[in-house]
């Protein structure tokens, strides 16, 4: 068995997955904002009493890295660490907007894929990705305007994944843009952390931080590994 727990606290959904070897054997989660904190324990004891395991059994801890919600991002990189230190198990931080573009993999080998999650005002945390997923540049904010990924629109058809598809529809105008919701999930963390475990792709605990873009820049200057 290789048996991975995963971790996604990005948004205001809270969920918690086991994989073994890549494929979902046990799903849990909370679509209420707030209450991570306290919820979370409680979904990790639920995936695993239900799929009859324990955190002995566990290969490594899973978590999305960011970018997304600082408290979400924050509980949910505090309590992977924390597994992981306690259980001496290597931490896996997986990219959120990857785990969205995973979901329409293969859909079409000449499209481009754009990850997206909402921030504020008008403005999207962005990545694309090809149709393999492979990333075509690094996340960056995005200011929405009428040219905005026009360097992917222009190029052929690109499938639009995230939760800020009608802002991004308000903006722009293509044939080529085809809007898709995705889902943030524990689902979709593991099944690329199982990939990252492969290559042996482990954080460092004592220096590892969340993606939090923005003003959220967090120092990696901390003594205690567990802190963020």
């Amino acid at each position: 068995m290789s048996l991975i727990l995963s971790l996604e606290t990005s948004t205001d959904k809270c969920s918690v997955a086991l994989h073994d070897s890549g494929r979902l054997i046990s799903l849990e989660e909370w679509d209420e904002k707030g209450g991570h904190a306290t919820k979370l324990p409680i979904l990790i004891d639920e995936v695993m009493r239900k799929s009859n395991h324990q955190l002995d059994d566990l290969l490594a801890i899973a978590v999305s890295e960011g970018p997304g919600s600082y408290t979400g991002l924050r509980i949910g990189v505090s309590t992977a660490k924390g597994l992981a230190y306690a259980l001496d198990l290597p931490l896996i931080a997986v990219n959120t907007l990857q785990s969205l573009a995973i979901q329409f993999s293969g859909k079409s080998e000449k499209s481009a894929i754009i990850a997206h999650m909402d921030a504020r005002r008008m403005e999207v945390y962005a990545q694309p990705f090809d149709s393999t997923i492979l990333p075509l540049a690094e996340i960056a904010p995005e200011v929405l305007e009428e040219n905005s990924f026009m360097e992917y629109l222009s190029g052929g058809p690109v499938f639009f994944v995230g939760n800020a598809n009608e802002k991004i529809a308000s903006m722009i105008s293509s044939v080529n843009a085809t809007f898709e919701e995705a889902d943030f999930s524990a689902r979709w963390i593991g099944e690329l952390a199982f990939q990252k475990y492969k290559k042996k792709e482990f954080e460092n605990l004592a220096y590892f931080v969340p993606n939090y873009l923005k003003e959220f820049q967090v120092l990696n200057s901390r003594k205690n590994p567990l802190l963020l």
